[in-house]
């Protein structure tokens, strides 16, 4: 058979990640959502569990909006009322009124001129990314930026590349400097909040460097943040990593509406000109099916209740969360790294041990995620916890009297 000599290779392949401790391995099937009842958040059904019920602690959805009620209802009423899926790209028929309402909105939400509106906030990065590095760009990124960042450059082919060490904002000058004479234009590429850490750039102080560099450039330093996981959830209204950083707004910030805006897809927002531009030249806009006009209706639905009372009643509780639950990992001898954000690491630097720990979690009915080499550096291993708005202290306090009994 055509493909027995490739399997065997690709089989091999697997085979060897999962002797190292790194392969993924079979994904856990929601089966059941059961909503929120007395002094526990909802729990979650597993395919092969029975009717064992898990709390979640590894979902993006840091506001709970994915399971309110209104959020929901909202995705309903635009299929209802659109259809179920769009039915072609952008450009050809597949823009609906709610994507341009949405874009519109996502654009006076974060300050800026014109936003678009893609399937995911991956295809966001590549399609932004991609076009914006010609073969006269430098591009210089931080050293722990997403793999969607590091796959986007790869494909971007630019005139050279530069990784600055994590944070290190010494290296980042120093990087401008090299460029300096060689590039017609340098793009500055960091993440608002690096997903495996909870921690985030200093996206202020990288601004006010790119000015400063900008006129050794004939088209500039170009600074594009990726904030997914900043908006929605950091900051006190949930602008982000500038609003917390008190930053001025990046050239040009990715984000997605498929973690604290509880649905699906991404989004880039920037100035008219440069909205314009990457419509007509981001690939997967241009030849990608958008998200639905239900998924569009709902995310509209999610950023009202985040701009209202109830988005600041909910920012408020998971940032206290937050704390509840770092300063519990602080006081049973965890190491952590320090931050408000609810990405809170449980750095254990050992593969064998952060599976162990994992499995002890399972067991006791709460899911969180090991992640080990290549996904962070080598000995880093941790295990990363979300929380969510949706979670409650009693949720806290038996996550930490749970890894209190671990003996691994």
């Amino acid at each position: 058979m055509p493909l027995d000599r490739v399997s065997s290779v690709l089989q091999a392949q697997v085979a060897e990640l999962e002797a190292k401790g790194t392969a993924k391995g079979a994904e856990k099937v929601v089966v059941e959502v059961r909503p929120p009842e007395g002094e526990r958040g909802p729990r979650f059904l597993l395919a092969g569990q029975g009717t064992r019920e898990f709390m979640r602690m590894n979902s993006n959805s840091y506001l709970g909006m994915g399971l309110r009620p209104a959020v929901v209802q909202a995705e309903g009423s635009g299929s209802e009322r659109f259809g179920a899926g769009p039915g072609a790209v952008r450009f050809i028929s597949g823009t609906y009124a709610p994507h341009l309402e949405l874009e519109q909105r996502l654009a006076r939400f974060h300050g800026r001129e014109a936003a678009m509106v893609l399937s995911s906030a991956y295809a966001t990065v590549v399609s932004v990314i991609v076009p914006l590095i010609t073969a006269e760009t430098i591009v210089i990124s931080d050293a722990l930026n997403h793999n969607s960042i590091i796959n986007a450059i790869r494909l971007s082919r630019p005139l050279d590349k530069a990784v600055y060490p994590h944070l290190d904002l010494a290296g980042l000058e120093a990087e401008l400097e090299k460029a300096t004479g060689k590039a017609k234009r340098v793009v500055v590429i960091t993440d608002g909040i690096f997903s495996m850490r909870g921690d985030h750039a200093p996206i202020d102080r990288i601004l006010a460097i790119a000015r400063r560099w900008d006129e050794r450039f004939p088209e500039g330093v170009v600074v594009i943040m990726d904030d997914s996981h900043g908006v929605g959830a950091f900051g006190r209204t949930g602008r982000g990593t500038e609003e917390y950083t008190g930053a001025p707004p990046a050239d040009v910030l990715v984000g997605t509406l498929g973690k604290a805006f509880g649905v699906n897809g991404g989004y880039v927002a920037s100035s008219a000109p440069v909205i314009r531009f990457l419509r007509e030249t981001s690939p997967m806009y241009i030849y990608s099916n958008p998200i639905t006009p239900g998924e569009a209706t709902a995310a509209l639905r999610a950023l009202d209740i985040l701009e209202g009372d109830l988005g600041i009643e909910l920012l408020e509780r998971l940032r206290a969360l937050t704390r509840r639950f770092k300063d519990g990992l602080v006081r049973l001898g965890f190491e952590t790294l320090p931050g408000e954000h609810p990405v809170v690491p449980l750095v254990v630097r050992d593969t064998a041990r952060t599976r162990a720990l994992v499995t002890h979690l399972f067991d006791h009915g709460i899911l969180a995620t090991g992640l080990a080499f290549p996904v962070v550096p080598r000995g880093d291993d941790e295990i990363r916890f979300q929380i969510n708005a949706d979670h409650t202290e009693g949720d806290v306090d038996f996550a930490l009297e749970t890894l209190s009994q671990f003996g691994g």
